[in-house]
């Protein structure tokens, strides 16, 4: 009976093997980034191939620290000393930009941006909460927890605000 509590083989495997499953995750709150729509045509915004790789790798952690959670999180979330939330929503597309609207996303799409560092955001789009209980006919039901990258906006040209 010794020889079964002492093998060098199960050891291994079970210490490999994950202690999770996908029902006693929270897999289901994580949101997800959706870079299908990301548009690097506009002056203003970024191209990956445009950025150092300082900066690029910053934005990765910061998308990956970002999924941990599901976007409401981020909603609630304050950073800086004015309390200024991480993610804010902005409806519709704002009046005062330096971007224009992308004629590939829907005009009824909730804009909003990820606050990065100093003036970085990530700008892109959510759907809208009333549109995941109605599903396309013979599709998949609309995700509201996947935000969708447009803009990389590191000067702060999405949305203009007025100088102090």
């Amino acid at each position: 009976m010794k020889k079964f509590n002492n093998n060098p083989k199960k050891d291994r495997f079970l210490k490999d093997f994950p202690e999770t499953c996908i029902e006693n995750s929270d897999i289901e709150l994580r949101f997800k980034f959706n870079f299908s729509f990301f548009d690097d045509s506009q002056e203003h915004g970024s191209a990956f191939s445009e950025l150092g790789p300082g900066v690029l790798s910053d934005i990765m952690e910061k998308i990956k620290d970002y999924t941990r959670h599901e976007l409401n999180y981020w909603r609630h979330q304050r950073c800086g000393s004015g309390g200024l939330k991480i993610l804010a929503d902005y409806g519709a597309f704002p009046v005062k930009s330096n971007f224009t609207h992308p004629k590939a996303i829907p005009n009824n799409v909730n804009w909003c941006r990820f606050r990065m560092e100093n003036l970085s955001r990530l700008v892109g789009f959510t759907i809208p909460g009333g549109y995941a209980d109605k599903p396309k006919k013979d599709s998949l039901p609309y995700d509201p927890n996947t935000f969708y990258l447009v803009f990389i906006d590191l000067e702060h040209n999405f949305y203009i605000t007025e100088k102090k």
